[in-house]
């Protein structure tokens, strides 16, 4: 019983920890991409909460394509190369993590 309570709270502990390093990695990566600290810091509160690690991978895997700036300069040119990940939920929970972030509702 000890132990199950023991690796219980490890585990959550753990799912914590590995929550917290997900956001900071996804907000880095949209500052990296272009978008202000504020919308980062809201869009990946929003984001890490609804999508798996996978799906977070592929976010961190877009990059510019030949002709296209480096890093987009609008949140809605962001939102059009995550189109590109070809995964639904990623492509809903992005655009409105921007949308509700850019309004403030965030």
């Amino acid at each position: 019983m000890r132990a199950t309570l023991v690796l219980t709270v490890a585990t959550l502990a753990l799912t914590g920890c590995v929550e917290k390093i997900a956001e900071s990695r996804v907000r880095s990566a949209l500052v990296e991409a272009g978008l202000s600290e504020r919308n980062s810091d809201c869009m990946a509160t929003r984001m890490v909460d609804r999508l798996t690690i996978a799906q977070l991978r592929k976010l961190e895997q877009l990059k510019a394509r030949p002709g296209e700036r480096p890093r987009p300069v609008t949140i809605p040119e962001y939102v059009e190369r995550v189109q590109r990940v070809g995964d639904a939920e990623v492509i809903a929970v992005t655009g409105s993590s921007a949308a509700l972030c850019a309004v403030g509702l965030g």
